[in-house]
């Protein structure tokens, strides 16, 4: 396929590839009309000629565009253009589980359950309407730097009774051998139980490291799921819990009858089984949120965040250069606005108790830095900052300084903060550029605020050109917004305005 790097194809500027699949191309681009960031999917053009690959291509937008849910990869638009046919979804940065397997091997079962549950409230969803998606894989699982987890690529997805748009019929086997249930590879009726049995061979890889079955062939490997139960994966895996054992090995039985009957039934084991590894210490406390609590709180942080931003915008980023006195009154007004917001998420005893607890020593990097995201206090960040040091883990390390980094300018502080980014802004180019940008970047902003222009402005010349701020506006929204606020002060310091 011939490179679209630079390109436009009707409201979308083509920034730069992120991958390739089976049938398609993937690309990080633009749509100007709302100044967002989309994954771009853009079908091989040999299988563009063929009209049953164009109709299956439009068929995965339609039945993914249908499952609106926060663990879904949302579909926004498919089109064409000049012959080239295109699917415009949600940009998700960061890894798909498959990279993260493949980086550090098995995971922790607290990690692994909190994965388990969020593709399995997606398949619950999918369930509801009638989709079965018939790929579940570690590589369709992607793992945002947010720390959510999205369930993407419904190519294969099927809408159940809709006999018109079947393109995976009844004799014709789709899908990834090693991740395939029984059925599948046979080429039988699928509903939700297929879904459930290929989650449960990707959740045995999250905890062992590897697939229940491997071969020389994808045949070898079908002809195992069809005929030899897998070794029970607490004999790979000892230290995992028994009853999260027990719940995976019953997603992997051979008949569906003897599975979850549905993903509903499956997350109500999972939920309960969170609770009980919360209170035996390695799981993470289910949800117990209520509905209205939810809502009270969403809206309450709301409306504090958006006084904040009015402050922000109005006194802490003003058109001309204030003076540092200026500077600071505004902080102070801008703190204490921003302890309505915490005040607003805090109020109610029993909401986020848990992030009241100590910082926690793992001998895991991950678990650490895991811990660090979900207390999200600078000390949690630092424990996580030195665990990733001590494991020689540079990935890890970086995830950290990023989060420490982060934590530091929303709390203001701007000077501790800078130490972190230029550690992360002196990362080399071609390995770490995500990294690098986003070290670059806050020291524009840290700068900024400490009225540091001239030191600022070198920065601000370092950060690139427009592929590298669109893909930092990408992955680290909040950081992009506050730069550009920042570089308008810059501009406006030495005399060159808006232009």
């Amino acid at each position: 396929m011939s490179d679209l790097v630079g390109k436009k194809l009707k409201d979308y500027n083509v920034l730069r590839r992120l991958g390739r699949g089976a049938m398609a191309e993937v690309y990080l681009a633009q749509q100007t009309s709302l100044n967002r960031n989309v994954a771009l999917k853009v079908l091989d053009e040999k299988l563009a000629s063929d009209p049953s690959y164009v109709r299956r291509f439009h068929h995965e937008a339609r039945a993914a565009a249908s499952l609106v849910h926060a663990s879904i990869v949302q579909i926004f638009e498919v089109g064409d253009a000049d012959g080239i046919h295109y699917i415009a979804q949600e940009y998700v940065a960061g890894r798909n589980l498959g990279e993260i397997i493949h980086a550090r091997g098995a995971i922790q079962p607290r990690l692994a359950l909190d994965i388990l549950r969020q593709v399995t409230g997606a398949l619950v969803k999918a369930h509801s309407e009638g989709i079965v998606h018939r790929d579940i894989k570690p590589e369709n699982i992607m793992l945002a730097r947010s720390g959510e987890v999205k369930v993407a690529d419904f190519g294969l997805a099927r809408v159940q009774g809709d006999g018109s748009v079947n393109m995976t019929q009844v004799g014709v086997t789709m899908g990834t051998p090693l991740y395939m249930s029984p059925e599948q590879i046979e080429g039988g009726e699928l509903d939700s139980r297929s879904d459930i049995y290929s989650l449960g061979v990707t959740a045995y890889h999250m905890l062992t490291g590897a697939p229940p079955f491997s071969g020389d062939s994808p045949l070898s490997v079908a002809v195992q799921h069809l005929n030899q139960n897998a070794e029970p994966v607490a004999n790979r895996r000892p230290d995992i819990p028994v009853r999260f054992a027990a719940i995976i090995d019953r997603m992997l039985a051979k008949k569906p009858a003897d599975r979850y009957a549905d993903p509903s039934a499956l997350l109500r084991d999972l939920h309960q089984l969170a609770g009980e590894g919360a209170a035996e210490g390695w799981a993470t406390k289910p949800d117990e949120w209520s509905l209205a609590d939810m809502i009270m709180v969403a809206d309450d942080r709301a409306e504090a965040t958006a006084r904040l931003d009015d402050l922000m915008k109005t006194r802490i980023f003003p058109r001309k250069r204030r003076s540092t006195e200026r500077w600071r009154t505004a902080m102070i007004a801008g703190a204490a606005l921003l302890g309505v917001a915490v005040a607003a998420i805090m109020g109610r005893p029993t909401l986020l108790a848990d992030r009241a607890q100590g910082t926690v020593d793992y001998k895991d990097p991950w678990e650490q830095l895991y811990h660090a995201k979900w207390l999200d206090r600078a000390d949690a960040w630092e424990a996580a900052v030195q665990k990733a040091v001590a494991a020689n883990d540079q990935f890890c390390l970086n995830l950290a300084r990023m989060g420490l980094a982060n934590r530091l300018i929303r709390e203001g502080n701007y000077s501790k903060a800078i130490g972190t980014l230029t550690r992360l802004a002196s990362l080399p180019e071609a390995d770490s550029e995500s990294f690098r940008s986003f070290g670059i970047a806050g020291l524009v902003v840290a700068y900024t605020h400490l009225d540091r222009l001239n030191e600022a402005e070198v920065q601000r010349a370092r950060l690139g050109d427009t592929a590298v701020r669109a893909r930092l506006q990408a992955e680290s929204p909040q950081l992009y917004n506050l730069f550009t606020e920042a570089e308008q002060i810059i501009r406006a310091s030495a005399g060159l305005g808006n232009d």
